[in-house]
């Protein structure tokens, strides 16, 4: 096949054995590598790639047609998501494929696992032979070969997905960029689902986020990624919850938003000429993209494009003379700090410190003090099993009272609930 002599002449047998023995030492799991169509190219297979329960199920037709449409299906999934995609597979164990791109073209798949992350139960043993009736019908060979599996906890297959991707990219010489934007524009749709599901959960009433919108505008004007990000996904979980699969209003709103963000990063300090300039080009690509993955991920990279023109501008002085200041509250939270101190090391008078960072944050700044203070006990409540007492005390506040309304207001729901709820989260999600 076309796929499999390509792939092979890009990812030579010398550069798998040296993916091959790396990732062997670390996880003591094996490889196979199939091309495009999902055929397995031989050079690029560990030997003995398969346990003695695979090799039951594919020595029947019916049981080998299941695994080749697994493996293709994994691997389209993971080819158009850009990351590892982990399953468990049609027979009911383990299976990993990480993608093999290069630029644009989709050369193939890197398979592992075909293990267990669990124990051997007799309510696992029965799950699979009720997924392989038909397939295999020697029930107690079959129940043998499942109990010689290795087992993996969920967390370990997680860590060499990862490790694996980064591996193979940095040994084969693949151009990872096209790979890294799937990746990217997948996990950033997970995010905005994320949100989408919890909107639906409360039965709010549509309205445009107004104050979100003008949060972002600040985040662009200081250059924060992290914070603009996350705002700007919830604009766009917004945008998506109330007009799902309208691609002419998810382009109208991007719009109204690449001339919010163009305004922002000029009064952040960027060139107005460059900015007039971009702009053109903005709204030629939005109009250009005709899905919406590719809409989000897109204005997502634009963002990034503003916050760099207002770092890189010579005009944005106003910028750093409050960074002193944020970065002295972010060292100094857990004290009693007082605007004079902040003041002070800005070189500024209070009144102008104040003046300034209300400007360019959009926010106080004794509302960013808090602000910084309820995300650290956010941190601490998941991270520790401290008391809310003790984490109260710990992020700054003298008064546990007022520490339980303020994080309410903020969060939506007291210190305690937080922790239940997202504690409950994880181990819902955990692998068992």
């Amino acid at each position: 096949m076309a796929g499999k002599p390509k792939l092979v002449r890009l990812l030579p047998r010398e550069k798998f054995r040296r993916i091959e023995e790396v990732f062997r030492r670390h996880f003591q799991l094996v490889l196979t590598t199939t091309d495009a169509a999902g055929t397995e190219i031989e050079p690029l297979c560990c030997r003995h790639c398969y346990p003695g329960f695979c090799r039951m199920v594919q020595a029947t037709p019916a049981g080998m047609r299941r695994c080749s449409r697994q493996r293709r299906r994994s691997l389209k999934i993971a080819i158009e998501t850009g990351q590892s995609y982990i399953c468990i597979c049609h027979a009911g164990i383990v299976l990993v494929c990480v993608p093999v791109m290069d630029k644009e073209t989709a050369l193939g798949g890197m398979f592992f696992g075909k293990c267990l992350w669990e124990p051997v139960t007799g309510m696992l043993i029965d799950d699979v032979y009720k997924r392989l009736k038909g397939v295999c019908t020697d029930k107690k060979k079959l129940a043998e070969s499942i109990r010689r599996l290795t087992v993996i906890p969920g967390r370990t297959i997680n860590s060499a997905a990862e490790f694996l991707f980064d591996l193979l990219y940095e040994v084969a010489g693949f151009d990872p960029r096209v790979i890294r934007w799937r990746r990217q524009r997948s996990e950033q749709q997970s995010r905005i689902g994320e949100f989408i599901q919890e909107r639906k959960k409360l039965g709010t009433d549509w309205k445009y986020p107004l104050d979100n919108e003008k949060e972002l505008i600040g985040k662009v004007k200081i250059g924060d990624r992290t914070g603009a990000k996350e705002i700007l996904n919830s604009i766009l979980g917004t945008i998506l919850f109330h007009n799902p699969g309208d691609l002419g209003v998810l382009k109208a709103r991007l719009l109204e938003l690449v001339s919010i963000l163009n305004r922002a990063a000029v009064e952040g300090g960027a060139d107005i000429d460059v900015m007039l300039q971009r702009n053109l080009a903005y709204v030629n690509k939005v109009m250009q993209i005709d899905n919406q993955q590719d809409l989000c991920a897109w204005i997502a990279a634009a963002l990034n494009e503003f916050i760099e023109l207002v770092y890189s501008s010579q005009d944005a002085r106003k910028t750093r003379q409050i960074s002193p200041a944020i970065n002295y509250i972010d060292a100094n939270y857990d004290k009693q700090v007082t605007l004079e101190q902040i003041a002070k090391v800005c070189y500024l008078s209070p009144s102008r410190l104040a003046h300034l960072f209300k400007e360019q944050m959009n926010i106080t700044i004794f509302d960013y003090v808090t602000t910084v203070r309820i995300d650290r006990a956010k941190q601490l409540l998941l991270a520790t099993t401290q008391n809310c007492t003790e984490i109260c005390f710990q992020v700054g506040f003298n008064n546990q009272s007022y520490f339980n309304r303020v994080f309410k207001a903020l969060v939506g729901m007291t210190p305690l609930q937080f922790r239940g709820k997202n504690l409950r989260r994880e181990k819902i999600s955990a692998p068992m």
